[in-house]
C-alpha cells in the first residue's frame, strides 16, 4: 500500500477520453457525465484530443482539461502529473488505448487512484482480417496491462466475453453496464421538427440508417438491400452521418440507379427527430459493442431490423424474438427483413420495454458504484 495520502470524498472523478469525431462513444460519454453531475459529483474531463461536435454538449459543470497531445501514449506524463497533483477519487478511462495509458501513468505517478476502464467495442471482430502479427501487437499490451486495472466495464455481454478471452481474464473481472442512451430530455429532443423534407410531408415510407460512413457500419449492404426493396414498393433511404466512405457510397447509389431515392445529408447534431419520424431503422453493421442508435430507435418505438453482428443487437432484440436479426453482409436476408417489417412492424411498447435498462440515471449510478469503491492493493 502506498504511503501517499488517499483521495477524499470531495475529490473529483476524472475521465480520460479522446474527442475526435462525431461518433456514438462521444455522445454516450456526454450523457454519462450529465448523469454524474445530476448525482452531485465533480468531474474532471482529461482530453487527449479536444475536438468534435459533441464537446458543445458538455455540461458547464465539467472541468475540461486538455492534455496537450493527440496520442494516448504521449499523454502519459501530463496524466501522471494530474494524478499526483489532484488526487482524484477515481479515473475512468474510455477505450482501450486510454486504459493502457492510464495504467502506465498511474505507475509513473506513484498514486493509488482507482482505475476503471470502459470498453465499447468487440475488438476481435474489429481486428478480423488483420494479419497474425497485427493482432499479436494489439493483444500483447492488453494481456500485460489489463490485469492492473481495478475494474473493467463492458457495454454488452458480448464485449465482456470477448474482452475476457483476449485479455485472458476471468469473466468475473468484468462488469456489464448498459449505455446511458435514454436521457430525461429524449422526448423533447425527438419532438423537434425533422429538418429533412422527406420526413415533413406525406410520401413513401422512409428507411433510416445512421452512423459514421466507414467499413464498420457496412452501409453498402444496406444500400444494396434497399435497392431490392425499392423494386417492390415505393420507399426512400436516408443515411445520416459522415465519414471517409462518403464518395464510395455515393458512387454505389449512382451505379444502382437509386440516386433519387437515397440521400446522405451528413452529420446531425440531433438525430432523434430522424429516428422518431422514420418508418424503419436498419442497423447493417459488421461489428458493434452496443449499438446506441439501435437502442435510441427502440426507445422511441421505431420499428427496427439489425444484423446479428458481434456484439449487442442479439442482446437488444432477444435473439430475434423482438425484431428481425439477419446475417452480416447478407443483402437478400436484409432486404426480406426490411420488407417484412415495413408490412408488419412490432408493437411500439414491446420495443420500448426491451431497452428500459439503458437509462442515463441508472447507468451513471452503476458506474459510480464501481468508481467509488475503495481500491485494494
Amino acid at each position: 500500500m502506498t504511503d501517499r495520502p488517499h483521495p477524499t470524498d470531495r475529490s473529483p472523478i476524472a475521465i480520460l477520453a479522446s474527442f475526435s469525431g462525431s461518433g456514438g462513444v462521444e455522445r454516450m460519454l456526454v450523457n454519462l457525465m450529465r448523469g454524474f453531475v445530476a448525482e452531485g459529483r465533480e468531474v474532471d474531463l482529461l482530453l487527449i484530443r479536444d475536438q468534435g461536435p459533441h464537446l458543445a454538449g458538455l455540461p458547464e459543470e465539467i472541468n475540461r482539461i486538455p492534455l496537450g497531445t493527440r496520442h494516448s501514449l504521449l499523454a502519459i506524463p501530463a496524466l501522471a502529473r494530474y494524478l499526483r497533483r489532484q488526487r482524484p477519487r477515481a479515473l475512468l478511462a474510455v477505450k482501450d488505448r486510454a486504459g493502457r495509458a492510464a495504467v502506465l501513468a498511474r505507475g509513473l505517478a506513484g498514486t493509488d487512484t482507482r482505475l476503471v476502464l470502459r470498453l465499447g467495442t468487440n475488438l476481435s471482430a474489429a481486428m478480423e482480417g488483420r494479419s497474425a502479427l497485427e493482432r499479436q501487437l494489439r493483444y500483447w499490451p492488453i494481456r500485460r496491462l489489463y490485469p492492473h486495472i481495478d475494474r473493467i466495464v463492458a457495454v454488452s455481454e458480448g464485449v465482456a466475453a470477448d474482452t475476457a478471452t483476449l485479455a485472458r481474464l476471468p469473466i468475473e473481472a468484468i462488469r456489464v453496464i448498459r449505455n446511458p442512451v435514454i436521457t430525461p430530455d429524449q422526448g423533447r429532443l425527438a419532438a423537434e421538427p425533422c429538418p429533412h423534407p422527406w420526413f415533413q410531408k406525406e410520401g413513401p415510407p422512409v428507411i433510416l440508417g445512421a452512423g459514421r460512413l466507414q467499413r464498420q457500419k457496412d452501409f453498402p449492404t444496406l444500400i444494396r438491400a434497399f435497392a431490392r426493396v425499392s423494386q417492390d414498393r415505393p420507399c426512400r433511404l436516408v443515411i445520416i452521418g459522415e465519414g471517409s466512405d462518403r464518395q464510395a457510397l455515393t458512387d454505389l447509389v449512382r451505379q444502382l440507379g437509386i440516386q433519387h431515392q437515397v440521400d446522405l445529408p451528413g452529420f446531425q447534431a440531433n438525430p432523434l427527430p430522424f429516428l422518431a419520424a422514420a418508418d424503419l431503422f436498419v442497423l447493417s453493421s459488421a461489428w458493434e459493442g452496443s449499438p446506441n442508435v439501435l437502442t435510441e430507435a427502440m426507445a422511441l418505438g421505431t420499428p427496427v431490423v439489425a444484423t446479428d453482428c458481434p456484439s449487442g443487437p442479439a442482446e437488444l432484440l432477444d435473439a430475434g424474438r423482438i425484431a428481425p436479426l439477419v446475417p452480416v453482409g447478407d443483402v437478400a436476408a436484409l432486404a426480406q427483413a426490411m420488407g417484412a417489417t415495413l408490412d408488419r412492424p412490432p408493437p411500439r411498447e414491446v420495443l420500448k420495454a426491451a431497452v428500459a435498462d439503458y437509462d442515463q440515471g441508472r447507468s451513471a449510478r452503476h458506474y459510480l458504484e464501481e468508481l467509488e469503491q475503495n481500491r485494494v492493493v
